[in-house]
């Protein structure tokens, strides 16, 4: 049974996540003494700021028990609050949610692409610790593979939704590529810093930062591996700027009506971009109005960012249908993988019987000629065969249902089979590309 146990953004507070977080460095030890204790055969944690999620195999009510055991303690939470905040997915619900997780559509910004890479830095973890064989591993496999047709078929991820993101579609939308352009960064605090990473992500050409503290500056400067300049030189690099970020603590205009105009004329009409991302806003409103100057404040943007939401969050539904659709057929895949075996096992086990009647009464048959003898042997298979019909009819009608545990066993000690194949020697699941160890995203 494939069992999904834990908390996330959406059913539990900020205070609780963090007591039930697992740093990313006892991943695998934490793995190991949740598969030691007994009662569950494969296991995996996924912890991040917004989640901590146990994904798991085990049987019935006392796996589940495991889980919420080990998180208790994990956490020294009580209980009853976990009860009130904690999820249990089962089977199908366990199998969906993690494709959900992994497609990105249960987090806080639908589309972003961290978690996937948080979740295949917890299978390094888990599959390091021993806590993944046959059907987890086949799981994980799959998971993400159904992330990456989410992500090629879907447009989740294609709006901004993001100041910072929406920042560089709109500079995009006035000089197409953004190779070889100027960036001036004005300010060194946070929301400039985060706004020039995604400038300067797509390969521009210089990064100049100025500040009133050559020293933030600098650092910033280091950073984004551009030039640090004294505040007293922003007239001059405005000049040569294609776009300009702008985020102070000052409480007025540091670029001003005059000082645009000015560098209007020195760009002899070439357009220059202005990033306002301050509160109080640092750019006068009025530059937007002047030829060739663009200017975009927090407000332009959030109506970009919104607008790239709503277009997400319409993608999602799309990709909602085709989750659905992979983990119904990753069940029955599964399902079928444990009816095989039996399949084959009673199929060989009647034949073997046939074949041995038929060996113990040939002397009793007396000369048989060829032909007698391979009607013979016909008849015992073609027997054999009408006897097998409904057991393995039956098999195969219950790999499409859960439950099909029960049947395989009562059909094993019916027959008297030996057990089951070990799980070892199933194969892997079809058209599953190996995760990629390299992601180390970050929420």
């Amino acid at each position: 049974m494939i069992l999904l146990y834990g908390v996330n953004h959406q059913s539990a507070p900020l205070d609780l996540r963090e007591r039930l977080a697992v740093p990313e460095g006892e991943l695998g030890p934490a793995v190991a003494r949740l598969i030691s204790g007994g009662g569950l055969d494969e296991g995996l944690i996924l912890s991040t700021c917004n989640r901590t999620e146990i994904l798991a195999r085990g049987s019935g009510a006392a796996s589940a028990e495991t889980l919420k055991l080990f998180l208790q303690g994990r956490g020294g939470v009580q209980a009853a609050e976990l009860d009130r905040h904690a999820y249990l997915h089962v089977e199908r619900d366990a199998v969906r949610h993690l494709f959900r997780v992994a497609s990105s559509l249960d987090s806080m910004i639908v589309g972003e692409p961290q978690i996937l890479g948080q979740l295949k830095d917890a299978y390094a973890a888990a599959q390091a610790a021993g806590g993944l064989k046959t059907v987890l591993e086949s799981l994980l496999q799959r998971a993400f593979a159904v992330a990456k047709k989410v992500r090629n078929e879907t447009g989740i991820a294609r709006a901004p939704v993001s100041i910072a993101h929406a920042a560089v579609v709109r500079a995009r939308e006035i000089f197409g590529d953004l190779t070889g352009r100027a960036v001036l960064i004005v300010g060194a605090g946070k929301m400039a810093r985060i706004a020039a990473q995604h400038i300067t992500a797509g390969g521009v050409g210089s990064c100049t930062v100025v500040n009133r503290s050559y020293q933030r500056g600098s650092e910033l400067a280091l950073e984004l591996g551009g030039e640090a300049l004294s505040w007293d030189r922003m007239p001059e690099v405005l000049e040569r700027a294609d776009i300009v970020i702008v985020s102070t603590g000052a409480p007025h205009h540091v670029v001003t009506r005059e000082d645009a105009q000015r560098v209007s004329r020195a760009r002899r009409g070439r357009p220059v971009f202005f990033l306002d991302i301050a509160v109080p806003r640092n750019v006068d409103p009025r530059v937007h109005d002047l030829e060739n100057v663009y200017l975009y404040d927090i407000d332009d943007l959030k109506d970009v960012a919104d607008a790239g939401l709503r277009e997400r969050h319409a993608e999602a539904r799309l990709a909602e249908a085709m989750v659905d659709r992979e983990a119904g057929a990753y069940l029955e895949w599964l399902r079928a993988l444990e009816v095989d075996p039996t399949i084959v096992a009673l199929r060989d086990h009647l034949h073997a019987l046939g074949t041995a009647e038929l060996d113990r009464f040939r002397g009793r048959l007396g000369d048989l000629t060829p032909e007698q003898r391979r009607v013979v042997e016909e008849f015992g298979a073609s027997l054999m065969n009408k006897v097998l019909h409904h057991p393995i009819l039956a098999l195969k009608r219950s790999a499409l249902r859960p439950g099909a545990g029960q049947l395989v066993a009562f059909l094993r000690e019916a027959f008297g089979l030996e057990g089951s194949r070990p799980e070892d020697e199933r194969r892997p699941a079809p058209d599953s590309p190996a995760p990629e160890r390299s992601a180390r995203d970050r929420s």
